[in-house]
């Protein structure tokens, strides 16, 4: 066969079949990513006081908490977690205290019921928010911690 009868590609310039290259590499390196962010977005639901069907005050939060604690077998009673509150926060949820021995330490109390990052994780309870400024995570940790520690939040009368 003569080199004139021998079928031909289309002449593409270099800088053309790079870009192709290229771009086909940064397609299969993105799939993974997009598969992995999808897939573990959709995983994920937290509890709040509004998707229990309560208002988003310190009723509702109470609440919220209170009902997630029975499912978990955590103790307390509305009274014991209100009283806690208000001695603890006046119901500010961004309440944080920058001044005491935690604070100068690093680990600020923060929230409803003044907890510090550490005891926060410790006693998160799962289902909840991970932001200790969350209401019902924080109302739901620092009950679980104080259930550990004295029996109940309806035990605890003072910092704790």
């Amino acid at each position: 066969m003569s080199a004139a009868a021998q079928h031909r590609r289309p002449r593409r310039s270099r800088i053309a079949r790079k870009l192709a290259v290229v771009s086909l590499g940064a397609t299969v390196l993105a799939l993974p990513v997009i598969g992995a962010t999808s897939a573990s977005a959709a995983t994920t639901t937290t509890v709040t006081a509004t998707s229990l069907g309560y208002s988003n005050t310190l009723d509702g939060w109470i609440r919220a908490s209170l009902q997630v604690m029975a499912q978990h077998g955590i103790p307390g009673s509305y009274d014991g977690i209100y009283r806690n509150v208000i001695r603890e926060s006046s119901g500010n949820p961004y309440a944080i205290n920058n001044w005491d021995s935690n604070a100068l330490a690093g680990t600020p109390s923060k929230g409803l019921l003044q907890v510090i990052d550490p005891t926060f994780a410790a006693y998160h309870v799962s289902g909840t928010s991970y932001d200790p400024y969350d209401p019902v995570a924080n109302i739901t940790a620092a009950c679980n911690y104080a259930a550990q520690r004295y029996g109940s939040i309806d035990n605890v009368w003072g910092a704790y």
